[in-house]
């Protein structure tokens, strides 16, 4: 089996669970392969030194067996599952970031982790991802949380928004959150969306920072085609993809649908969407 490690630099890396980490791997007789950021780290805070054969630097050196473990928040997650060469490989994250709701481990035992990977303990499942096309989109680009437009500069824009050809309402303000229901608890939830249980199929769509007060979150059926359709006084709108970001003209269309690809993400024992939810939340919690 084969242990694909990725982490970033901004990440607050623990020394000594990066050294129970390569022990676990070492000790389990485990492959290993690391992106080039992530090794040089561990060479920095530990005794460990990397192969450079081991080491990756733009895509994931797959070999077969593979599960992908992530170290950091759930950007470093989002980041990671970019790089993956298809989605058949599962992804584990570690949590050294602050909610984490896409991870499954904060890192306190992070060599029974490794024994539960290698012993195939570890629960997976699918999870639901968009898809985009569009003007300034040259590729296929797949979202795991969510897509957003964002005004360029002090103006706002204005972002109308049909459901398969439907207007649905144009959204003035500073722009608009297109989210998963993984994404929920993400973006679109700082923008006043709704949380919404990952096994429901279904897209939200959170204006941000409407100029109508009366613009609220609307949720729509997954098997709808989601359109775009930009205004920008500027003449430009940001236009985030999970964790890219792209420069998009006044008057692009964008169009969001549910995308043929699922995610294979870890989900923790014993432990549900909900408990996860009370406790990142802190829901319940009497600090009389």
């Amino acid at each position: 089996m084969n242990i694909i490690l990725f982490s970033r630099k901004q990440v607050n890396h623990n020394p000594e669970q990066l050294q129970k980490m390569f022990a676990a791997i070492a000790r389990l007789g485990l492959d290993y392969s690391i992106n080039k950021d992530f090794a040089e780290i561990v060479e920095a805070l530990t005794d460990i030194v990397v192969e450079p054969r081991n080491i990756f630097s733009d895509r994931v050196i797959a070999r077969g067996e593979d599960v992908m473990v992530t170290y950091g928040g759930d950007g470093t997650l989002l980041e990671a599952v970019g790089l993956l060469p298809d989605y058949t490989i599962p992804v584990v994250g570690i949590n050294c970031g602050r909610l984490g709701y896409l991870t499954v481990n904060n890192g306190d035992e992070i060599d029974q982790l490794m024994e539960d990977i290698a012993n195939g303990k570890l629960l997976f499942e699918q999870r639901e991802m968009i898809e985009v096309r569009g003007e300034g989109i040259d590729h296929k680009t797949l979202a795991l949380n969510e897509v957003a437009i964002q005004r360029h500069g002090a103006s706002m824009i204005a972002v109308e928004t049909l459901i398969d050809g439907n207007t649905i309402a144009t959204y003035h303000g500073d722009g608009l959150v297109v989210a998963t229901p993984t994404g929920s608890t993400a973006y679109s939830l700082s923008a006043g969306g709704p949380v919404i249980d990952p096994r429901c199929q279904c897209f939200v769509l959170s204006p941000i920072a409407p100029h109508n007060l009366t613009m609220r979150p609307v949720v729509v059926p997954n098997n709808t085609t989601i359109e775009l359709r930009i205004k920008s006084r500027s003449g430009k709108a940001f236009f985030s993809v999970d964790n890219y970001t792209y420069t998009l003209c006044d008057g692009a269309r964008i169009y969001v649908a549910i995308a043929n690809e699922r995610l294979i993400l870890a989900t923790p024992h014993n432990n549900t969407f909900y408990d996860t939810l009370r406790e990142k939340m802190m829901w319940g919690v009497d600090r009389r």
